[in-house]
C-alpha cells in the first residue's frame, strides 16, 4: 500500500525510515527538533545484515565509499595481555563480508544523499513534536524515531518505558592517529575501546563510574597498555562528548500503535493498545504509531549495535507496510508484521548488551578474566 507518513526524528533510523518509505511509493516528511543534525564523530559498526538493509534502501554503495573493515581485534588486560579475539573472523566467515566501521557524519550524509536523491522529501528543522496524533491530521502513519526520550513513544504508550542510567559514564572521541591494536581494555570497573574508523584515524570509548573531567580520565588510564594513553593525549578534549550511559526499561509490549476510530477500529476490536483505548474513549480517531531505533529499544553501546537495529527497523518496517493491502485494516496488519519481525529480536539484543556491560564492568575481574580465556580464539 502507499500512503502518507510523517518520520518524527532526523537520526540514522529516521532517515531510514524515510528511505524505506519513500522507495516504496509513500509520501514523506522528517521533522527533527534540532535545529542542526547531530554530526558528532562517534564511529559505528554496521553488522553484515544491517548493510544488506541498507543495500535494500540504495545506500550501500555510499556507505563502504567511506567504511573501513572491523579485523583483527581483542580484548585486553590493562597491562596488555591478550584474554581473547572479538568474533569478527567469524561473522565475515558466515556473511561472506566484514563487519564495517563508519564515522557517524559519513553514514548520515550517505542517508541524506539518499532521501535527496528522490528530490520531494523535506527535512524540517527544529520543529518539536508532543502530540503525534495532531501530525494524523495530515498523514496516515506517525513514525516515532525521536530517541530514547522519545516524545511520540510517551505520548502514545506513556511513561512507564523511559530512560534509565546504569551508573557508568561513558565518553568517545576521534584520535589523530592510528592505533596499532584494535579492540578493548576491560579492567576493574572500566573499560576502554580501540577501533579504525578511517585511514590516519582512530575511534575510541571510554566508561568508567564517574571521572566529570578529562583530566580524570587521563588519570583513570594513564597506567594502561600503550597506545591508550597517547590516544587520549592526541585527542582535543574540547572534541570529546561526554555522557551517561543509558537504556530503555521496561521493556514495551509492542513497537506500534494501530489507532482507531471510536466508531470503527475499536469496536470492531482492530485497536487493543493503549493509544485504540484513548482514541475510543476520547471519540476521537488517532493515528496509526510505529516506532524504530532508540525510541524503541534503546540499549547500552556495549554489543555495538544500536545503529544496526534503527537500521533493521527502519528495513523491516518499510517492507512490511509496502507489501500491505490498501486501507487502514492493511496497515494495522502491517504494523503487526513489523512488530513480529522486530520487537523480540532487538529486545534480545538490548538485554543482550545490558548483560554485557555488567560482565565487563564487575570488580571480580579474576573469575571474568578466566572466563574470557576459555572463549575460541
Amino acid at each position: 500500500m502507499t500512503g502518507t507518513a510523517t518520520v518524527v526524528g532526523a537520526g540514522i533510523g529516521g532517515l531510514a525510515t524515510a528511505i524505506g518509505l519513500r522507495r516504496a511509493g509513500w509520501g514523506v516528511t522528517v521533522l527533527e527538533r534540532r535545529a542542526e543534525l547531530e554530526r558528532y564523530g562517534a564511529a559505528f559498526g554496521i553488522h553484515p545484515t544491517a548493510q544488506s538493509a541498507l543495500d535494500r534502501l540504495g545506500v550501500g554503495d555510499a556507505l563502504r565509499a567511506h567504511a573501513v573493515p572491523y579485523r583483527d581485534a581483542h580484548i585486553r588486560t590493562p597491562d596488555g595481555a591478550r584474554l581473547a579475539r572479538l568474533p569478527l573472523e567469524r561473522v565475515e566467515r558466515a556473511a561472506g563480508r566484514p563487519e564495517l566501521l563508519i564515522s557517524r557524519p559519513y553514514l548520515l550524509d550517505a542517508l541524506l544523499a539518499g532521501l535527496d536523491a528522490f528530490g520531494d522529501v523535506p527535512v524540517k528543522l527544529g520543529e518539536r513534536v508532543t502530540d503525534p496524533d495532531a501530525l494524523g491530521r495530515g498523514a496516515d502513519l506517525v513514525i516515532g524515531a525521536d530517541g530514547i526520550r522519545s516524545a511520540v513513544r510517551t505520548a502514545r504508550f506513556g511513561a512507564r518505558s523511559g530512560p534509565r542510567e546504569v551508573g557508568t559514564v561513558a565518553w568517545i572521541g576521534i584520535a589523530g592517529i592510528e592505533s596499532p591494536v584494535h579492540g578493548e581494555t576491560w579492567g576493574s570497573g572500566r573499560f576502554f575501546g580501540l577501533t579504525p574508523v578511517e585511514p590516519g584515524r582512530t575511534n575510541w570509548y571510554a566508561a568508567v563510574p564517574g571521572a566529570t573531567t578529562a583530566e580524570e580520565l587521563r588519570g583513570l588510564f594513564a597506567a594502561w597498555h600503550d597506545p591508550i594513553p597517547r590516544i587520549l593525549d592526541a585527542t582535543d578534549p574540547a572534541t570529546w562528548i561526554r555522557y551517561e550511559m543509558r537504556h530503555l526499561y521496561p521493556a514495551l509490549p509492542s513497537f506500534v500503535s494501530a489507532g482507531a476510530d471510536a466508531r470503527t477500529d475499536a469496536d470492531a476490536g482492530a485497536g487493543t493498545d493503549a493509544g485504540a483505548g484513548l482514541a475510543a474513549a476520547s471519540g476521537a480517531r488517532s493515528v496509526p504509531v510505529a516506532l524504530v531505533g532508540d525510541a524503541a529499544h534503546a540499549m547500552t553501546p556495549n554489543l555495538g549495535q544500536g545503529a544496526c537495529t534503527a537500521i533493521l527497523d527502519a528495513d523491516a518496517l518499510a517492507r512490511a507496510v509496502a507489501a500491505a493491502p490498501p486501507g487502514r485494516t492493511g496497515l494495522t496488519a502491517a504494523l503487526r508484521a513489523y512488530d513480529r519481525e522486530r520487537r523480540r529480536s532487538a529486545q534480545r539484543t538490548a538485554f543482550g548488551s545490558r548483560t554485557l556491560h555488567r560482565f565487563m564492568s564487575t570488580d571480580r575481574t579474576r573469575l571474568r578474566d578466566a572466563a574470557l580465556r576459555l572463549l575460541p580464539g
